[in-house]
């Protein structure tokens, strides 16, 4: 690990400076071109008044020229040509103003070009330079744990940094066959449900934090593979008042005046006679008008002609807050089920009596969730159960429901 992470470190910095340095090349490029041209501009601004004004000079000199020369020509003529060419130098020499220049702008007025380069910038660039880059022998932040989740896994991790103050976490997971990491979760937790898995097959994850006030990553922590061996919790599909999405893990409750109980394909929830089970939840993302008869729960086996789980070998609660254990109400009472909110299910399971094929005493401790508040209770049956169905009812449409 140790070779393999420092190799890989050598190519992540050689990398990382040499495109600085390309960067900064062409930076560099592109600022000399913009200085090389501010200064084109300036001088041919600069240089057209005065070229003008040497070719208007030059242009007198050669017409005094011209005059001088046609002034000798009379003189040297002839007596019966020269008054001619006398008389025509005189008009010519009356017409032409050669005491006269244009003006010259002063030697203050005329641009001197120069460039001004502050060679503190060089010092900036070594100081900046010089504290660009860290190398770091651990990560921040590790892994800590997988948990297997029907068609998840809830991941967990920790900061190992006593020194480092996090300010938010950054989770990546990738299909041991894929060649890039994707961004899973981003915030302040240390865990997070990664749902969609395919069970019994390979995951790799990796974690990293974001310090305290500072835009950039801390490095990744070492990637660890993670697995779930459950599969996922579906609906039934076919019940006419329900719309169920591609993955059958969400339902949602259409306008159809059809009612009655969606229950689970199969009965994934597990409870068998270890020490905890942990029961879906059920998230919901929206909601319609509540109803008192309906309800989110777990039951034994399915049975249809009911309108709710508000009945015998089952237990659940409704929108409105109120538990309900093979059919009767609980005393206590949880907050009602609003957007947003989640429910969970937790069971511990209990043996009364012997358990065979013809059935015995059989007890389950639940607990559920609501709001951050809960209900604890036994529910005892009639029958070993090594699993359970899990099942919804609204009787108005609206309700849109996650199960995982």
């Amino acid at each position: 690990q140790i070779k393999e992470s420092a190799t890989l470190t050598r190519d992540v910095l050689e990398q990382h400076f040499s495109d600085l340095k390309g960067t900064l090349k062409k930076l560099l490029d592109e600022r000399l071109m913009s200085l090389l041209q501010e200064v084109d501009v300036i001088e041919q601004e600069s240089i057209k008044p005065l070229d003008e004004c040497q070719k208007l000079i030059e242009h007198g000199v050669s017409t005094a020229d011209d005059l001088l020369r046609e002034g000798e020509s009379a003189v040297d003529g002839d007596v019966g040509t020269q008054n001619e060419k006398l008389c025509n130098f005189t008009k010519k020499a009356l017409h032409i103003q050669l005491d006269s220049l244009p003006e010259v702008p002063s030697l203050v007025d005329v641009p001197c070009l120069s460039a001004q380069l502050d060679d503190c910038l060089l010092t900036i660039l070594k100081n900046q330079i010089f504290r660009h880059g860290t190398v770091a022998s651990r990560p921040p932040v590790q892994l800590e744990e997988f948990v297997e989740k029907p068609g998840g896994i809830l991941v967990r991790w920790c900061k190992v940094d006593d020194d480092f103050i996090p300010q938010d976490y950054r989770l990546q997971y990738r299909k041991s066959t894929a060649s890039h990491f994707e961004d899973v979760y981003v915030g302040s937790e240390t865990e997070f449900i990664v749902l969609h898995i395919d069970p019994n097959v390979d995951y790799q994850f990796r974690v990293c934090a974001r310090g305290d006030g500072r835009q950039e990553w801390s490095p990744w922590s070492v990637p660890q593979i993670g697995r779930t061996t459950l599969v996922p919790h579906e609906w039934t599909t076919g019940l006419e008042g329900y719309s169920l999405s591609s993955r059958r893990n969400i339902a949602l409750r259409n306008d159809s005046q059809s009612c009655g109980v969606l229950y689970s394909k199969a009965p994934t929830y597990f409870c068998g006679q270890t020490l905890t089970f942990r029961q879906v939840l059920f998230g919901i993302e929206t909601v319609g008008q509540p109803d008192r008869r309906d309800s989110l729960g777990v039951c034994v086996e399915q049975q249809n002609g009911y309108d709710s789980l508000q009945r015998d070998k089952a237990v659940c609660i409704s929108t409105n807050g109120a538990v309900f254990v093979n059919g009767k109400e609980m005393t206590n009472q949880l907050p009602a089920v609003t957007s947003g909110s989640t429910v969970t299910f937790d069971m511990e399971v209990v043996q009364l009596g012997p358990c065979s094929n013809e059935g015995g005493n059989f007890k389950l401790r639940v607990t559920i969730s609501s709001n951050n508040r809960e209900v604890v209770f036994d529910w005892v049956l009639d029958q070993c159960c090594g699993s359970l169905y899990f099942g919804c009812s609204f009787s108005y449409p609206g309700w849109k429901v996650l199960v995982f």
